[in-house]
């Protein structure tokens, strides 16, 4: 029997309601977009992994992570532009498969300009596990029994992830003064480094002008190469 067929879920709701062995095909994605996550925090001595909460700036709000790996995923959703909402630990995915019960709760929804994206977070080592693999190729056929996208998402390139771990200091909109990101934003700065775009605004201290241009390099109202450790050389660019 295909998996799809099989599937319910079981999710939580902002109001406290648990909604259970619900069809994987008829709940509405409006209605997932209210989840809270399944799992509560489960903390241990000696546990391998550390759990915390991060402020998102697309959500406005806190998003859960249980790994240092899932808080990476969670920093590259909330630099993706395409990434609309982020729900961590959206609901209990269950199928029959082969006569056996087997249940999953994914990692994170990201509702983007393209569709909804389930995400399972895993490093590159364990993906290939057998219980692992079997647990995946399930989930992958029911995600996309609804025509949305399904991704498992190991370790990122290092430079990419310090320097969006980096940029990530800068995200909150209203810690910058909005007459100089307004002069940033004004002028055009391609192929010009971070050195002369901040001196170029003497108006300001350096610090400040420093720190919106990092704020807009999050915002991508500017982009540069962030596969190298970032710099003051670093060029600028306007995105297309």
């Amino acid at each position: 029997m295909s998996a799809a067929l099989s599937a319910t879920l079981c999710f939580r709701s902002r109001e406290g309601d648990l909604v259970k062995d619900a069809e994987w095909l008829g709940v509405p994605l409006d209605t997932l977009r209210a989840a809270v996550p399944w799992r509560t925090f489960r903390w241990s001595k000696g546990q391998k992994h550390y759990s915390g909460t991060y402020w998102s700036a697309t959500q406005c709000d806190h998003v859960i992570y249980e790994s240092r790996l899932e808080l990476a995923r969670l920093l590259f959703a909330d630099f993706d532009t395409s990434v609309l909402g982020i729900i961590a630990q959206p609901f209990l995915l269950a199928v029959t498969l082969d006569g056996a019960a087997r249940r999953h709760v994914p990692d994170f929804l990201l509702l983007t300009t393209t569709g909804p994206v389930i995400v399972d977070v895993k490093p590159a080592h364990r993906v290939t596990a057998t219980r692992v693999a079997v647990t995946f190729a399930w989930t992958r056929q029911v995600v996309e029994s609804r025509g949305w996208r399904y991704e498992v998402w190991s370790e990122p390139p290092t430079s990419r992830l310090e320097n969006i771990r980096l940029l990530a200091g800068y995200r909150r909109p209203w810690l910058f003064d909005q007459h100089l990101t307004n002069a940033l934003m004004s002028e055009p700065f391609d192929g010009v480094s971070l050195t002369d775009v901040i001196s170029r605004q003497s108006r300001w201290p350096e610090q400040s002008v420093k720190a919106t241009v990092l704020h807009l390099l999050w915002k991508q109202h500017f982009a540069t190469d962030l596969d190298h450790p970032l710099s003051r050389g670093h060029l600028l660019w306007t995105p297309t």
